[in-house]
């Protein structure tokens, strides 16, 4: 897996979230921020993600969805059960991933931070596939940001805690880090 100076993932399969802007002129991405998703909440596939991301959900597609259809949010990437990665915004680009957010005493994570979605919630585990592209996507991420270190890479429920418990108690940190050290 390679990716082009834009911020692409050529592995990818690329979407266009409106959901995004430039970042704040000389701003250094130093964080990767992972999340979990599952819409409705707690059902994994079909297209409602890539709806909300790209602001054509439904409200009348399903009870939950009145209550989300107009946020403008978005992810850099996201990955699938099955490992199949998403890209909405260009790594270069915010994406508005983070809401209300802070890092260390650093506010507005958007602006310096990398989102990753996974297709998951706090109550299943998440899959082989999803952690084998997380690790190869993490690699290049941290190869076109080196400032992106092992410490700076937390969870949504970190950088708003008591708002967020994302990516959730069954997101495998060890394996994870295990990974990044051994996965090609």
């Amino acid at each position: 897996m390679s990716s082009d100076s834009a911020g692409i993932l050529p592995d990818a399969t690329q979407r266009n979230s409106p959901n995004q802007d430039a970042r704040p002129e000389g701003v250094v991405v130093d964080l990767l921020v992972i999340h979990n998703i599952s819409l409705p909440p707690g059902e994994f596939g079909g297209p409602w993600i890539d709806d909300l991301f790209l602001n054509r959900l439904d409200p009348d597609s399903h009870p939950y969805f009145a209550k989300i259809a107009a946020r403008r949010v978005s992810s850099h990437l996201l990955i699938r059960r099955d490992g199949k990665l998403l890209q909405y915004v260009p790594l270069h680009r915010r994406a508005w991933h983070a809401g209300a957010s802070s890092f260390n005493g650093r506010e507005c994570c958007n602006d310096y931070s990398i989102g990753i979605e996974l297709e998951g919630d706090d109550h299943s585990s998440f899959t082989g596939p999803q952690y084998s592209t997380l690790a190869r996507a993490t690699k290049q991420i941290i190869a076109l940001f080196p400032a992106i270190t092992p410490e700076r890479i937390t969870g949504h429920c970190d950088i708003a805690p008591g708002r967020k418990t994302d990516p959730g108690p069954r997101f495998d940190w060890n394996h994870y880090q295990q990974l990044l050290k051994t996965h090609p």
